[in-house]
């Protein structure tokens, strides 16, 4: 099965955030489960993530969620720490009702003076909201940019976080193309390397979803910003074969990148669709 996918608004509910995915001819997709500028607790309709997730079964879908923004995993302030986490906490469980993979959460900015300290924090964090948490649903770490702090962009500190924490059987990764380019661990290149030190990392075997983004800056300018396939520095030919790897084909690709001209992502879904065949 392939699963190129896209990002789509839950502003009529979980189950038509579903269907508009479908209608796009998408196979996965991906939603901020609530406000994704708030850490408030979202009372949600149960029902509604449980209609969302009988269709995703039927219609042969997969989807994730990503965590709000504020959702900083280093962050050293107690009561931001524990709001991160209460925060966390319920996007699983909307996760969860919806039937989706797992929670997408940036792997976190420190800007202290120890940068241990950060390290510390997220494993923290990560401990904290998983708790007593038996769900199916796992906390994604995704790779950073090294726009805001240089932290999170290689596969080796992806590993050792997860690997420390305490229930690391209930964390996974995702894959974002662009932060990988911008980081400058892929120059789109080198991806057989990069892929060897993901499966050595143990990251690869762990990697349940990618966010498939172009770059509007070169290999190592450390700047988030996402191009649409083809039309950013990384260029069609090495995202097509960084995501046609064996590891990747299969997972949700999912497109964080501007509409085309109709609203839709459909244009740019069968270029990803062309790929996979």
């Amino acid at each position: 099965m392939i699963y190129p996918g896209c990002h789509v608004s839950i502003g009529k509910g979980y189950y038509e955030a579903a269907r508009s995915a479908d209608k796009q001819g998408a196979r996965a997709f991906q939603y901020f489960p609530k406000n994704p500028r708030s850490l408030a607790v979202k009372s949600f309709d149960a029902a509604d993530g449980q209609r969302c997730a009988r269709y995703c079964r039927e219609h042969g879908m997969l989807s994730i969620a990503h965590s709000s923004y504020p959702a900083n995993l280093a962050a050293s302030d107690p009561d931001q720490a524990r709001r991160v986490a209460t925060s966390l906490r319920n996007d699983l469980e909307i996760a969860e009702a919806c039937g989706s993979l797992g929670v997408v959460v940036h792997f976190g900015i420190y800007k202290g003076d120890d940068p241990l300290q950060g390290y510390r924090n997220i494993i923290t964090a990560l401990d904290r909201t998983l708790e007593g948490w038996s769900g199916e649903a796992r906390l994604l770490i995704e790779n950073q940019s090294g726009e805001h702090a240089r932290m999170g962009m290689t596969v080796e500190e992806l590993s050792q976080v997860r690997r420390l924490a305490r229930y690391p059987e209930r964390i996974g990764y995702c894959l974002d193309t662009c932060h990988l380019y911008a980081s400058g661990e892929w120059d789109g290149q080198n991806e057989v390397s990069w892929l060897q030190r993901a499966q050595e990392s143990g990251v690869l075997a762990e990697l349940a979803a990618v966010h498939l983004n172009d770059s509007l800056y070169p290999s190592g300018s450390y700047k988030d910003r996402h191009a649409k396939p083809g039309e950013g520095h990384i260029g069609r030919d090495a995202l097509r074969r960084l995501v046609t790897s064996e590891g990747l084909r299969t997972l949700p690709l999912v497109l964080e990148t501007p509409k085309d001209a109709d609203g839709t992502h459909r244009k740019q879904l069968d270029l990803v669709r062309s790929w996979l065949q």
